[in-house]
This record gives C-alpha cells, structure tokens and sequence, in this order.
C-alpha cells in the first residue's frame, strides 16, 4: 500500500522550515511521497495579501525540483472558490483510491483552528492526520486539543501516542525540528532589503530576488 502525504498551505513563500518538516515526517512515516499543494483562496487568509498561486507554485517546484520524493500539485490552483481542505482530500481519495493511504500533514497552529473548517469532522472518515508541533506551542498533544463534538469519536494508545478514530483512520502527534522560520518573517525581511539567504532555498531565493516580490516595487508587496 502507498502512504501518501498531503501537506498543504499558502506558501507564501515556501521555505526551509517548510521543507525541513516535510523531510522529517516522510522519513518517520516512511511516505512513498510528499505531496506540495499550494491554496489558491485560503478562507482564513485575505486573498489580496497573498502571491498569485502560479507564482507560489513556482517557487515550491524550484525548492524541490531535486527531492526524489516531493512532488506539486496544482489541484487548489485549478479549482475555483474557496480552498477547502475537505474538497482537497476527497479529490486525492478519488485519485489515488482505497489501496493507497493518506496522511493529511498539518502543524498544531492549524490543527486548533480546525473546527473553523468546512465539513471537519468528515476529515477524519477520509485518511490519517499527522500533527506538527511548531516553536511556541507545546510539544505535547492531548485530548483536550481534539475538537469537544469528536473527543468521544477516539480512542488514545499512550504506547504509541497514536489517537484512532471510530472510522479506523488515525492521528498522529508528532514532534519535529523546531525551525523557527516564517513567511512573514521572510516577506517582512525582503521589504526592509535585508538577506534571507539561509531561510529559504538558493533557487527561491534567486527567483524572488529577481522577479523583486514582496518589495514595495514587486508584483505584490502586501501580506
């Protein structure tokens, strides 16, 4: 059976923090592949203050275009709308079928927004979570950080420190290498003209020097 990983985001840039947590998680749950996806209209974030999703999508085939595991897809960019992870899931379930197994990767920060999210409780009937802990938040994962309507739904193994829904599908709390590195603390450096070499990948870095994003004369200078 193929593990899939899906790890999603706005990738506003992608960056070494990004690429870092993704390798981690690939190594300790042995994933045949990590799957990139970019959001095209996330409904957390203002769509004015993000890159246009080519452009994004860009910069995450450049940081990794030489990862044998890492793929992009451009399933969000091509689906008008929102970006809704439920419609995201359900699609690479169709794709991939039942005889391949699906790890939604997400960080803590976004795991305690979930209830936010559209139709999350079928998340948990469709594949496997892997939560990421991430600097500033704790490295233990409880039950109470399990939305209160779902709680019941799973049981806790604290051998494996594996909670397992009533569907079968199960998640997963994982620590990984705390990269303090943000997007916003690379847009935020690029507009004051200061280095970001080092945060992310030589080639992104290239690229966002060139095409002058995130500077006040850039394609877009605001997030």
């Amino acid at each position: 059976m193929k593990k899939i990983g899906i790890f999603g985001g706005t990738f506003n840039p992608i960056h070494l923090g990004h690429l870092r947590s993704a390798e981690e998680i690939r190594e300790m749950f042995h994933l045949s592949r990590v799957i990139f996806v970019p959001s095209s209209d996330p409904p957390h974030k203002k769509k004015k203050a993000i890159l246009p999703g080519s452009v994004r999508a860009r910069m995450v085939r450049l940081a990794i275009a030489k990862h044998p595991y890492f793929t992009l897809s451009d399933l969000e960019l091509n689906r008008p709308g929102k970006s809704y992870s439920i419609e995201t899931v359900s699609a690479f379930r169709g794709l991939f079928g039942e005889k391949s197994s699906l790890h939604f990767i997400v960080g803590l920060d976004a795991f305690l927004e979930i209830e936010t999210w559209m139709k999350y409780s079928a998340l948990f009937e469709l594949c496997h979570f892997i939560i990421m802990t991430r600097p500033g938040f704790g490295k233990n994962f409880s039950r109470e950080h399990l939305p209160i309507e779902l709680a019941e739904a799973f049981c806790y193994d604290s051998q494996k420190n594996i909670y397992t829904h009533s569907s079968g599908y199960r998640l997963f709390p994982r620590e990984i290498t705390a990269l303090d590195i943000s997007s916003t603390q690379i847009r935020n450096l690029v507009r004051k003209g200061r280095s970001i070499k080092y945060l992310v990948p030589a080639a992104v870095e290239e690229f966002i020097r060139k095409s002058k994003l995130y500077s006040p004369k850039g394609i877009d200078s605001a997030g």
